[in-house]
Parts: structure tokens; C-alpha cells; sequence
């Protein structure tokens, strides 16, 4: 296939090209640098050049506690230049992937939630995220919304980068232990998008690694595992806290833990455990140190 991705030098849009290119299928990456997604001429000119047969769209405005203070940039990048890429896929005759966010969700609910349960943002951050899900449900008529949660890989800073610098570098850590989610290794996500985006299974998924934890059950997994792999010598001492003792600008769902029933009922193959995806990631994480 023919494959345009946004957002091609973030921590999932590289990952995107590198599989999609491996699987043999004809890509071309644009950064923010080569493709403005705000500007919707731009946005048709470049799409209309290449022709693509889907559209990656990885581009998005990430800055959780930034976008409080940052509202219209938030929704320039996630609402409107969602709708632009949406507006520039229809008219090459594209389909579409939009990745989005279990920040969509309030996260109140007891048990993990659904495709189409009520989404309800607390923070501009997931306010402008659901609002390119609308466009691009409005606008497109071949769209993939595939929503995910606490993304790592290779490339770029992610949550499991931070703890494995932390954990060697400092004699004690607190992290919180009253979030629960599921963290997603990017090679993962990408290779479902690459299953899901050759199907006409259109519609809204979930898609995130299986099985749940806190981020202090997932630090304690991350320095597991950085023993074992790295040989890492973790000096932090690890003590759970509560979110209120770390408040931030942007609220946190509470749980962010996401069912995968779309993935289920299309016959797609669903994504791993989470533990599974981690152990493979600080692998590729020791190969990568080891041949830099």
C-alpha cells in the first residue's frame, strides 16, 4: 500500500514508517518541518501529490499540562489539523487513521471502558484530542479511530526512559499507585495498525497492550526488567504515592484501563500483555545501547 504518515519523527510516527516500510509497503513520513497540518492547503497539496491509499495520522499536540494554558494551540493541531487531514485523505480517496487517547475518558468508571461508552475529557489536552475524533467521524468516510494509552518505544521521552534514568540516579522514588492503565510498547501498536489499515473494518478501537497496572506496579516491572536486561544498578528505593501528593496542571484519569471488544468482534489479532510488550521493548532498548 501507499502510505502517508504525520507526525513521522515523534516516538510513534518513526516506529509507523520503519514497520510499515519493513512490510514492504510504499511509505513516505512528513514532520511538522515538511507538513504544517494546520494549513489545509498545504495539507491537500501534499496528499494530493502522493496519492497515498491511507493516511497515518501521528501529529498531535502532546503536552498534557501545557495545553491548559495552551488551549488554541491544543486545538489548532488536534481539532483542526485533524480535520484538514481528514479533508486532504477524502479527497485523494484515502483512508484514515487517527490515533487518539484513553484521555478521552473521565476515568471514573469502575470497570475498563468500551468503544462507544460516553467519552467525558477533564483536560484540554483530551477536550481537543475528542474533538478531531468528531471531525474526522463527521468528515471522513473511511476512518480508523484507534485509541491508545501510555505509549513507549525507541525514539523520543517517554515514561519508561525517565524511571530507567531515575531509578539509577536517585536513592528514592515515589510514584503514584492510584492510576491504573495499560502501557503500550509502540512496535505493538504499529503492527495492529498495519493489520488494521489493510482491512474496510472501519470504525472506533481500542488498542493498547492487554492486562492492567499502576505506574508504581509498572516502575517496579520497568526496574525488573532493566536488571535482568541491562544489567542496571537501580539505587532508588520505590515507594507508592497517591495523586494528590504530585497535583498537576492537567487531571489524570483515574482509570484508563481500555476494553478491546472492536478489536475482538472484527476478528483482529488483539495486542499482547503488557509485561510481554516491555520485555521486548528493553531488549530492542539493550540492542540499540550495544551496536550505538
Amino acid at each position: 500500500m501507499r502510505i502517508l504518515v504525520t507526525g513521522a519523527s515523534g516516538q510513534l510516527g518513526k516506529d509507523v514508517v520503519k514497520v510499515f516500510q519493513e512490510q514492504g509497503h510504499d511509505v513516505v513520513g512528513y514532520d511538522r518541518e515538511q507538513l504544517d497540518i494546520t494549513d489545509l492547503d498545504q495539507a491537500i497539496k501534499i496528499v494530493g501529490q502522493y496519492q497515498p491509499e491511507a493516511v497515518i495520522h501521528c501529529a498531535a499536540y502532546t503536552a498534557v499540562d501545557a495545553a491548559e494554558t495552551d488551549l488554541d494551540t491544543a486545538y489548532q493541531v488536534n481539532a483542526a489539523g485533524t480535520r484538514n487531514m481528514v479533508l486532504a485523505a477524502e479527497k485523494a480517496g484515502a483512508k484514515l487513521v487517527y490515533i487518539s487517547t484513553d484521555y478521552v475518558f473521565d476515568g471514573t468508571a469502575e470497570q475498563p471502558y468500551h468503544e462507544y461508552d460516553n467519552t467525558n475529557p477533564q483536560s484540554i489536552y483530551g477536550k481537543s484530542k475528542r474533538a478531531g475524533e468528531v471531525l474526522t467521524q463527521t468528515l471522513s468516510s473511511r476512518y480508523f479511530i484507534v485509541r491508545t494509552s501510555w505509549v513507549y518505544g525507541l525514539y523520543g521521552n517517554n515514561f519508561v526512559k525517565t524511571m530507567l534514568k531515575l531509578g539509577q540516579e536517585k536513592p528514592h522514588l515515589q510514584v503514584v499507585n492510584d492510576q491504573k492503565g495499560s502501557p503500550t510498547y509502540t512496535m505493538d501498536l504499529v503492527r495492529f495498525l498495519a493489520e488494521l489499515v489493510q482491512t474496510e473494518k472501519y470504525g472506533v478501537y481500542h488498542a493498547s497492550n492487554s492486562g492492567s497496572c499502576t505506574w508504581y506496579e509498572f516502575t517496579q516491572a520497568i526496574f525488573k526488567e532493566a536488571v535482568d536486561i541491562l544489567d542496571a544498578t537501580i539505587t532508588a528505593t520505590l515507594e507508592p504515592c497517591s495523586t494528590d501528593q504530585f497535583p498537576r496542571p492537567a487531571a489524570r484519569p483515574k482509570n484508563s484501563v481500555m476494553e478491546h471488544i472492536a478489536i475482538r468482534t472484527n476478528g483482529l489479532d488483539n495486542l499482547r500483555h503488557w509485561r510481554e510488550g516491555l520485555h521486548c521493548f528493553i531488549k530492542e532498548l539493550a540492542d540499540y545501547r550495544n551496536n550505538d
